[in-house]
């Protein structure tokens, strides 16, 4: 997680601004918003299970 964040420091404001207009170019105003949706549930299962894996550890 932190070498994404020096990744994406390292990036100005153009740098993003083209990233961001690529991408809309290649997927589409309607289909970002169902991708993220999806990332977000993905992180949510992703910390749940995590937290359950934790909580099994401690418990044993």
């Amino acid at each position: 997680m932190n070498s994404l964040l020096l990744f994406i420091g390292g990036l100005g404001g153009w740098e993003i601004f083209l990233i961001l207009a690529v991408i809309m170019l290649f997927f589409g105003a309607k289909k970002i918003p169902q991708m993220a949706k999806g990332l977000g549930q993905g992180i949510k299962e992703y910390k749940a299970a995590i937290r359950d894996v934790e909580k099994d550890l401690k418990e044993t």
